[in-house]
């Protein structure tokens, strides 16, 4: 529950995550839902580093033990970059660290049990893996950043709808100046955005700017 976790200032520590959930040696949190009702009709999005996804429905979860159950299988090598929630009915961008993106119906993925390791969702290139997951509404666009700070906000048309596996297009140039990409999100004009480097300076900025 939501409540059990403190509310604290902008720059405390924070309090482990230890203290709320058994985590197994060496295992770390990557994605964070907040979740209501566990009804039918909703679905579980897993994207892999790899590129592959998993869809499950979101029903599976409703009695989770304290220490947890298992979600998706993940290969040797390979780890979870992001869960999304989703209405079975919403379009898939998968975004990799060397600049690509694929944009795909959900539909495309068909539900899973869990404990599977999923299907293809995109082809990548050598060397490079997925780092971003976004399952954009219909009035958004895709933000990307790059490491070096630089980004950009893109149409999502401009990402044409294709089948799941294929390489995608390009989304933005990796250059020396740019550097590689470390976070895309879908986002609209009205919103706000905060952006956090690795030493935890923030920046806090208007989307439509």
């Amino acid at each position: 529950k939501v409540y059990d976790i403190p509310e604290l200032g902008r720059q405390s520590r924070g309090r482990a995550i230890v203290n709320l959930l058994e985590l197994e040696d060496g295992e770390k949190i990557c994605a964070v839902l907040n979740v209501r009702e566990f009804s039918e009709g909703q679905y579980l999005i897993f994207a892999t580093a790899r590129g592959q996804v998993c869809k499950q429905a979101l029903s599976l979860y409703g009695n989770v033990r304290r220490k947890g159950i298992k979600a998706i299988g993940i290969a040797e090598g390979d780890n979870l970059v992001d869960v999304k929630l989703t209405n079975g009915q919403q379009d898939i961008i998968l975004a990799t660290r060397k600049g690509m993106a694929i944009r795909f119906h959900e539909t495309t993925v068909r539900p899973m049990n869990r404990d599977t390791s999923g299907v293809r969702g995109i082809e990548l290139n050598k060397g490079d893996e997925v780092i971003g997951l976004e399952t954009p509404r219909p009035v958004s666009t895709l933000l990307t950043v790059c490491e070096r700070g630089y980004g950009k906000r893109s149409a999502i048309d401009d990402y044409r709808l294709t089948h799941r596996a294929c390489k995608g297009v390009i989304n933005i140039k990796t250059s020396e100046r740019n550097g590689l990409v470390v976070a895309v999100k879908e986002v609209v004009d009205n919103e706000e955005l905060i952006v956090i480097t690795c030493e935890g300076r923030a920046i806090r900025l208007k989307v439509s700017d």
